[in-house]
């Protein structure tokens, strides 16, 4: 093989061979070879020699065959740009003929010559000229007697001899191969896994070592990690007289490393065996990973035929990308960055075990990742009496509603009829850490009959056991095993070279002392966002809430924020020693007055004997208090504006918190945020009122705090007038729940109805709750931070809305120049490193 060509090209360590054009598999070769491991002689097709022959175009074969010599057997294997991508299945044993099964005869045996031209009659007959399969299923006979058979067969099939020439075999092989690669099957599957649909394969063509023979011959795997844990391991098999993969497939094959289950490579072959832990060792910092070696040993000489990298799941890489740093494998720069954020959620939850049966009975949107199993019940007053008794249980709705926060707080897992990625039930299930599946399809509720229909018609009551996987969406019957969360010190250390990395804060949004703890524990940098009407929906503090929207004058409803003042204290507490210094910005009441009233006949009903009011006058209340759409009713600031005494008593409690946290020694500085806010008067109103209680408290407990008031910028209004609002705040988040809602007019909770077709269509890039949409609210966004800056320059801007987790909106924020991002507590860890991994490729690493 003189001439250059490359695109047919014998794998020497200067052969031109690159991922992207001769695939992985040809490349990691070409990396073998330059070790020095004993690799079999190999060509390598290019993805365009490859695509010339599905054309109908051909290679020279003879530079192909020339490397081998006269009587060789080759196999054939695919090389895609990436390994996940698949390819067509390997073909062995080519140029077995007549001529060389007398050959072959002589040197392994008749017997084992006629196994191996079988072999190789059946794969070629399958996989190549493309015959059913059953033509050889009558055939059980093994050696010569199955071989005449098996030519028999093929002959009768095809009306001609089998082809005994090798230039021919090696032709079919390749057309067969590429053509396989440009099938519509082929392109649709491997699109599905991502591949670009130009992508290209390349094949390399090697020689045989046969695995047959005299001494000791066979063929395995082996690798030096567990693919599930990432621990230090050897896996694999080994099969005396085979070939390939078989090691793997037959129950005959033993193991690698002495074991008292049985035999193994290591008593059978102790030489073979410690070369291959020597090869591993050198392809781990040579190749910088954990490799799986696929070998054959013939006559106790070992065969490199191939080297891998080895599958993994989410823990597993996680952990081998922190050893291979700490051996100075690799740096910890590229630890990092070889870690997907979103395979963090995975590692943070419990999870179905992936080898665990499961008998799926419907499957929806996974809006929340983990895994739990619990009893079936259909209300949030039976989730806290399940959890009451310490039963653990699975909260059913049609979909959630405020109302159903304590009884989500309540489950371990909560599934719901409608909704999508960023309905309420996947908006607080992620928050909470809550494996959440919405939109569930397969199921039919019936609430009153309070059962589950399958669509195989099982039927499912309350009190029956289900499993929730919120990271697949799949709703399984029964209690299969489970994995627990990797919560070990390979996370903590990657999680501190992260931190060592990135330029912009992560703080969290927790509505609990709970959300706070796990915030705390995930080494948040603050709370970025506290809902304080999630606080109200106990049951204690909901009956206060409810007499004081019945309350008819403003003395009357100061009485009733009066019995809820000690408990948002408290509340406030608790999140300031918690944080231990961290800021913590609260968000003052937002949601309209409807969402604390019963919405059905039996709840005004009890309302009103709880209120000891007619139930007319309950009714006549809540029908005053409904809105067309509460979303851009009266909610937020305009509440606050028209109720005063709501905002008043949350910013006493707070400041009364302040007071007391400090006393113990803690340094805290609230910040309060104004929600909804559209003008610069609304802020005006606020600040008045809220500094005059601050002046009242520091009298009343002759101690000075200092605070800092924002405003949640979620309305296109206050992004506008962002300069005349910023003279006011000294901080802007943007809530872009809302402000993306606004900006589209489009309802979240509405979107999922019908966004799948959006995004097919491409009217949508994707969905814009799920992903921040930097062109329109984006341009939103930097508008309003280029003006507030000109009016304040040093005004705190971040992201506390859904998107604040994902590494699109921290990437746009980090560009926009943001001081943080806030996300749900369980999705800090995830956002902690997109941050470093943005910062590292911004400085060229990566």
């Amino acid at each position: 093989m003189q001439n250059f060509d490359e695109n047919v090209t014998l794998i020497t360590p200067s052969a031109p061979v690159a991922v992207a054009t001769h695939g992985g598999r040809a490349k990691c070769l070409q990396r073998l070879v330059r070790m020095d491991l004993p690799v079999p002689d190999t060509v390598a097709l290019s993805f365009k020699a490859v695509k010339d022959i599905a054309g109908g175009r051909l290679p020279d074969l003879d530079r192909i065959l020339e490397p081998f010599g006269e009587g060789a057997l080759m196999c054939v294997r695919p090389s895609s740009e990436d390994p996940d991508w698949g390819g067509p299945g390997a073909v062995l044993n080519i140029g077995m003929n007549d001529a060389t099964y007398v050959e072959l005869s002589d040197k392994i045996g008749h017997e084992a010559a006629a196994e191996l031209y079988l072999r190789f009659v059946k794969n070629f007959a399958v996989h190549v000229a493309r015959l059913d399969p059953d033509v050889f299923d009558e055939i059980t006979e093994e050696g010569s007697v199955g071989l005449g058979a098996a030519l028999a067969a093929y002959e009768d099939e095809t009306d001609e001899p089998f082809p005994q020439d090798v230039g021919q075999q090696l032709t079919e092989v390749l057309r067969s191969m590429a053509r396989a690669w440009e099938g519509t099957s082929a392109r649709l599957l491997r699109q599905a896994k991502g591949a670009p649909a130009d992508a290209g394969l390349g094949l390399v063509v090697q020689r045989m070592a046969l695995g047959l023979g005299a001494g000791e011959c066979g063929s395995g795997v082996i690798q030096f990690i567990d693919s599930s844990t990432g621990e230090p391991k050897v896996k694999g098999r080994y099969l005396s007289q085979s070939q390939g993969r078989e090691a793997l497939l037959q129950a005959e094959a033993i193991y690698l490393e002495k074991d008292t289950r049985g035999p193994s490579l290591q008593e059978q072959a102790p030489e073979a065996f410690e070369m291959l832990k020597d090869y591993g060792a050198r392809m781990r910092v040579r190749l910088r990973e954990e490799m799986q070696i696929e070998f054959t040993i013939e006559n106790g000489e070992v065969h490199i035929l191939d080297g891998v990298r080895v599958g993994r799941s989410n823990r597993a890489a996680l952990r081998i990308a922190v050893d291979l740093a700490e051996s100075g494998v690799i740096s910890r720069e590229e630890a990092v960055l070889r870690i997907a954020p979103g395979a963090l959620s995975e590692l943070l939850h419990r999870q179905v075990d992936p080898t665990a049966p499961r008998d799926r009975i419907a499957r929806g949107v996974a809006a929340s990742p983990g895994a739990a199993t619990g009893k079936i019940v259909f209300s949030a007053a039976d989730a806290q009496a399940s959890a009451a008794r310490g039963e653990p249980c699975v909260l059913v709705r049609r979909e959630t509603q405020p109302e159903d926060i304590r009884g989500m707080h309540a489950a371990v897992a909560v599934v719901t009829e409608r909704g999508g990625m960023t309905s309420h039930a996947a908006v607080i299930g992620r928050g909470l850490g809550l494996p959440c599946v919405v939109g569930v399809d397969g199921l039919r509720f019936s609430m009153r009959k309070k059962q589950l229909q399958t669509r195989d018609d099982r039927i499912f009551r309350e009190g029956d056991v289900i499993t929730v996987d919120g990271t697949t969406g799949d709703v399984l019957a029964g209690e299969p095993a489970m994995l627990e969360p990797a919560l070990d010190d390979g996370l903590q250390t990657l999680m501190d070279w992260a931190d060592e990395f990135r330029d912009i804060q992560i703080r969290a949004n927790a509505d609990t002392p709970a959300d706070a703890q796990v915030a705390r524990n995930f080494k948040a940098q603050g709370i970025g966002l506290a809902r304080t009407e999630h606080m109200f929906f106990e049951a204690d503090r909901l009956t206060a809430m409810r007499e004081m929207i019945f309350a008819n004058a403003e003395e009357d409803r100061r009485a009733a924020l009066e019995r809820i003042l000690p408990m948002q204290r408290a509340d406030f507490i608790d999140l300031f020693r918690i944080m231990a210094g961290l800021p913590v910005c609260i968000r003052l009441f937002d949601p309209p007055l409807h969402e604390f009233l019963p919405s059905d006949r039996n709840g005004l009903l009890n309302l009103a004997e709880a209120l000891d009011l007619p139930l007319s006058d309950v009714t006549r209340r809540a029908e005053e208090l409904e809105e067309y759409n509460p979303m851009l009713g009266l909610r937020g600031v305009r509440l606050g504006v028209t109720v005063p005494e709501i905002y008043e008593m949350q910013a006493r409690a707070i400041f009364e918190a302040t007071v007391a946290t400090v006393r113990s020694g803690a340094i805290v500085v609230p910040e309060i945020m104004i929600p909804l806010v559209s003008a610069k008067r609304e802020v005006e109103l606020v600040k008045t009122r809220v500094d005059a209680v601050a002046a009242a408290v520091r009298n009343e407990t002759g101690r000075d705090f200092t605070y800092r008031l924002g405003v949640m910028v979620e309305t296109p209004r206050a992004c506008l007038r962002a300069g005349d609002i910023a003279s006011h705040a000294a901080f802007f988040s943007f809530g872009t729940n809302d402000l993306t809602q606004m900006t589209y007019g489009l309802s979240r909770d509405d979107a999922g109805r019908f966004m799948s077709n959006y995004v097919t269509e491409g009217v949508f890039p994707e969905d814009p709750f799920h992903r921040l949409d930097t062109e329109g609210v984006g341009e939103l966004l930097d508008l309003a931070a280029t003006r507030a800056r000109e009016a304040r320059p040093n005004i705190v801007l971040s992201i506390c809305g859904e998107h604040g987790g994902n590494p699109e909106s921290i990437a746009f924020c980090r560009k926009a120049g943001f001081n943080y991002v806030s996300c749900s507590p369980f999705r800090v860890p995830g956002a902690r490193l997109a941050a470093a991994q943005f910062a590292l490729r911004d400085r060229g690493i990566g």
